[in-house]
């Protein structure tokens, strides 16, 4: 499989960081959907470390897809695309490219301005997105909040419509983001019993 894209199907650049930015954000949403309720203790603060560590990931993982994709071929739409549906699948992405890059950086924000200092895995310190504030960070808290369970039901719309695509119209849509370039096949009308000549 080639690396960059082409006419009709996404390269494994494309493939590896959408599945990757996936996996990253269900490991991220399931730390900040559980992480709250825990007891104060080292196991809770190393958790907290790594949902943000894994926010940024996602948000630099974010910009090197957008910058991928701006820079390279983009694979035509399928042919026999209701036009609404291939407008919807634009909306779609680009309000999950937004959101991927929002929801990272409000968390960034909420960090900077509730007084804590932000570090990538232990490794990289990065600068706070503002000074510490009691109502900045109310605000950014319910921004995080809200923006997340905005992604969160794009994501599932996005997995329906996929998987709509695959079973229910069966069509390559979903085999295009896979790493195998499987492709449906019509099948070929059986050929008709052979018949007796005369002698």
């Amino acid at each position: 499989m080639p690396i960059r894209n082409d006419e009709t199907h996404w390269g494994q650049a494309s493939i590896t960081l959408h599945w990757l930015t996936f996996a990253l954000v269900t490991c991220a949403a399931v730390l900040g959907l559980t992480m709250g309720d825990l007891p104060l203790g080292v196991t809770k603060l190393k958790l907290y470390a790594l949902h943000k560590s894994l926010g940024l990931t996602v948000l630099a993982l974010t910009a090197l897809r957008l910058g991928w994709r701006l820079t390279g071929r983009v694979p035509r739409e399928l042919p026999g695309a209701p036009r609404w549906q291939t407008a919807l699948a634009s909306a779609t992405h680009g309000a999950l490219y937004f959101l991927l890059l929002a929801v990272p950086l409000t968390g960034w924000r909420y960090n900077s301005v509730s007084g804590f200092p932000l570090q990538w895995f232990g490794m990289l310190h990065l600068p706070a997105l503002g000074a510490t504030d009691l109502a900045a960070k109310h605000a950014a808290k319910d921004w995080h909040e809200a923006l997340f369970y905005t992604l969160a039901a794009l994501v599932v719309v996005h997995a329906v419509a996929a998987l709509g695509h695959h079973y229910f119209w069966r069509d390559d849509t979903l085999r295009r983001m896979w790493f195998r370039r499987a492709t449906r096949t019509a099948a070929l009308p059986a050929s008709p019993p052979a018949q007796d000549t005369p002698p």
